[in-house]
């Protein structure tokens, strides 16, 4: 049976993530895409979305490849200094979220603006070559006694405020104590919701840092929501005095107001947050739907208590702080409530009160019946049908090695709605030619963009996708669900967090880790980065 046909019949139910996950994809020659109309959703049969610009090949070039008439400029790299007080640009840049500098009085300015950028974590192997330290002989144990490099490290993390303009030769940081800041390992910041205080966080209301900062997303009031994807970094690193429950929560900062204090937002579970992607109920109330990164981990949403309002944007800086937290059964196609005093399951001596349970939200997860999932990491709402799309990077420890990504549709188009069905849009393998989605991010026609994330050897199973790309891939017309490739990134890297400016005239992107590409000054080691891409339509 061709293969989109064959998902024609079974894309809306779980068959469709099992023959993904199955390897099944590799016996065909048809692009595997779910092409059925999901509760009179498009899904192939709209105005067709076509990619602007002539799609790049694969390859091992260590060089940021684009398409003709295309390119890119490097806007900051790790070590920068970003403001007179010699704080600088982190290492690791993953989410990129551009806040146009009328953003708050509704403005669209697609020439200046603030940049957020995440820091997932620190490379003490370079910090190493840097200070002189003997990598070889250096056990993390004795970390306290490099405390350079401990310093190092936990600057490293977090996220950075810059503010850019673009000028006639691109895009440049302009170095700026009014906004340009970092958030990172030392920050004081706050706790909210019902975790605050609990003995399952020491009784703190404030803690110490972010860092494993992924993705994550943009609010409605334009402050950022940025995730942290684990919680093991001290151990992993050494770090002194490490509470892992204070980390693993998703942190709002507030890119305009250096004085709002840094917020984590226990409401919203603690796991390994990829990101978020806000929207909102028929009824007014915000919608956040977030991934765990981890293998055999489930897919969840939160929603408010409190509506939202347009109109006052103070009033919504204590809107995550209370609402529910839901966890994702794909066999019942239904979210089903992580909340203590409603869900008998939960009623345990594991979850105490609804503190215990949102602290240990990946195990409340599992005992309710969330359905585990093949490391769902990003998450984003389509701009015109509210459906939801959600990468599943991969699962090695049963097979699936690139992935997928699933479409779901909330029931009557409500994000409210505790009923969904779902399809898979498009597997990862041979036939699409992508590989382990990552980071997704929407064009305003409805073109999603999509980075990757694996490493690459000649002999690896990833060989024959060389280095990592990012794609755009329609979602309506004759070619929905086939992906173009815009990019290619250098050796070693992984090309993340993708967002377009208003005029979608430039795409920013980061560059994370390359091996020797855009080296540190007087270092072989190449150094993340942010870019920022113009020549062309992007859309």
């Amino acid at each position: 049976m061709d293969r989109r046909l064959f998902l024609t019949y079974v894309g809306s139910g779980t068959a469709a993530l099992v023959a993904a996950s199955s390897g099944i994809g590799a016996l065909t020659g048809n692009a595997m895409t779910g092409n059925h109309l999901m509760n009179g959703q498009p899904s192939g049969k709209g105005k067709s979305l076509t990619a602007p610009f002539k799609p790049v090949s694969r390859t091992w070039e260590n060089d940021m490849v684009l398409p003709n008439g295309y390119n890119y400029s490097i806007i900051a790299s790790y070590g920068d200094k970003i403001n007179s007080k010699g704080e600088i640009f982190g290492d690791a840049a993953d989410l990129t979220v551009y806040f146009p500098m009328d953003s708050l009085k509704g403005g669209n300015n697609s020439e200046e603006g603030l940049i957020w950028v995440n820091h997932e974590f620190p490379e003490p192997g370079n910090y190493m070559k840097m200070l002189g330290i003997n990598e070889a002989t250096f056990k993390k144990e004795n970390l306290a006694n490099y405390p350079e490099l401990l310093k190092m490290e936990k600057e490293a993390v977090g996220g950075s405020v810059i503010h850019v303009i673009k000028e006639k030769d691109g895009w440049k940081l302009v170095l700026d104590d009014t906004y340009n800041r970092r958030v990172d390992g030392n920050t004081p910041i706050e706790l909210t919701g019902p975790a605050r205080g609990s003995s399952y966080v020491g009784g703190a209301t404030t803690v110490v840092g972010s860092l494993g900062n992924c993705s994550g997303g943009r609010t409605l009031w334009n402050t950022v929501l940025s995730c942290e994807e684990n919680t093991e970094y001290g151990d992993d690193y050494g770090w002194p005095n490490f509470n892992d429950n204070h980390y693993g929560w998703v942190v709002e900062v507030d890119p305009f107001d250096p004085k709002r204090p840094v917020r984590k937002h226990t409401a919203l579970g603690r796991f390994a947050h990829e990101n978020t992607a806000m929207g909102l109920t028929n009824d007014g109330r915000v919608v956040v739907y977030m991934g765990d990164d981890k293998g055999d981990a489930c897919f969840y949403k939160f929603i408010s208590s409190k509506k939202f309002n347009p109109a006052n944007r103070e009033a919504n800086f204590d809107i995550l702080e209370s609402g529910t937290l839901y966890v994702a059964s794909m066999s019942q196609q239904k979210w089903i409530a992580l909340d203590r005093a409603t869900n008998s399951k939960l009623q345990t001596p594991e979850f105490a009160d609804q503190a215990a349970v949102l602290t240990n939200a990946r195990a409340a997860g599992l005992a309710v019946g969330g359905t585990k999932l093949d490391r769902p990491e990003d998450v984003e709402i389509h701009p015109h049908d509210g459906s939801v799309f959600l990468s599943l990077t991969n699962n090695t420890g049963h097979g699936n090695f690139h992935g997928q990504i699933v479409r779901f549709v909330p029931a009557n188009g409500d994000h409210a709605s505790e009923s969904f069905t779902f399809e898979v849009f498009v597997a990862g393998g041979q036939q699409s030619g992508i590989t382990c989605p990552d980071n997704l991010h929407f064009d305003s026609k409805g073109n999603l963009w999509v980075v990757e994330d694996y490493a690459a050897t000649e002999t690896n199973q990833y060989a024959a996708y060389k280095n990592c790309g990012v794609f755009m891939v329609p979602t309506d017309g004759k070619e929905y669900g086939e992906p173009f490739q815009f990019a290619s990134g250098p050796k070693g890297c992984e090309v993340t967090g993708p967002w377009l400016t208003p005029d979608e005239k430039t795409l920013f992107l980061d560059v994370q880790h390359p091996e020797t590409w855009n080296p540190y000054p007087g270092q072989t080691f190449g150094r993340s980065c942010l870019v920022a891409v113009q020549g062309g339509s992007f859309k």
